[in-house]
């Protein structure tokens, strides 16, 4: 078998791997929200014994990167294009951690009631399940625009961080029972914060895939 095609067809089974990944990560951030929302530590446990099967994923996928490297004779497009899968996947990876991160605190929360109704953070989680969505969408189409739109995207999450967390403080000031809850939600945000952070990293690999040039060149 040609060494070309042999290099094209692996390479083809690694992108399908990884929007497999994708796939089970964006079902993690719609199974997080709702478990948010209702308090439904069953789906957050879920999510939680997702996030294994993800890191194995990761594990995988680094592994074929290097033995793909090691077996083939990658040209300097092929080479950028690796490299930037192992980047891709280890951003993907730390999205699901997040994601078992907040279903952590879901589960602490169980047994009381939210003090606030959640309103501000489930729309943030939307956004943020927004930018991962094109972020995959970025990757399979090749598509540098969309991957643009989400690095600028990742301003409205700052901006809804900053507003949920003056928000809980806020509130925090003056029902001392809120403290432990507060807390709690603020490391949430910080979380979805962070996940949008990693898809922005994301799109920051794609756009070097298409181009050729990191961002800061």
């Amino acid at each position: 078998m040609p060494i070309r095609y042999e290099f094209e067809r692996e390479l083809n089974k690694m992108h399908q791997q990884l929007l497999k990944m994708g796939t089970l990560i964006e079902q993690s951030i719609d199974d997080t929200i709702r478990a948010m929302k209702n308090q439904d530590i069953d789906l957050a446990q879920e999510v939680i014994q997702r996030d294994d099967e993800i890191d194995q994923m990761e594990l995988a996928m680094e592994t074929e990167c290097i033995m793909l490297i090691t077996r083939q004779q990658p040209i300097a497009s092929d080479l950028r294009l690796i490299t930037s899968v192992l980047k891709i996947v280890t951003d993907l990876e730390r999205i699901a951690d997040h994601c078992a991160d907040i279903s952590e605190y879901v589960i602490r929360l169980f047994n009381e009631s939210y003090k606030k109704p959640l309103e501000h953070i489930p729309m943030m989680a939307q956004q943020v399940k927004k930018m991962v969505k094109d972020t995959i969408d970025s990757y399979v189409e090749r598509d540098i625009c969309k991957a643009r739109r989400v690095i600028k995207d990742d301003d409205i999450i700052d901006q809804y961080f900053e507003d949920i967390i003056k928000e809980i403080q806020d509130l925090m000031k003056v029902e001392g029972t809120f403290i432990t809850q507060g807390t709690y939600l603020i490391f949430i945000t910080k979380y979805l914060e962070r996940m949008a952070d990693h898809a922005t990293n994301i799109c920051e690999w794609i756009e070097y895939t298409i181009t050729g040039k990191l961002k800061h060149e």
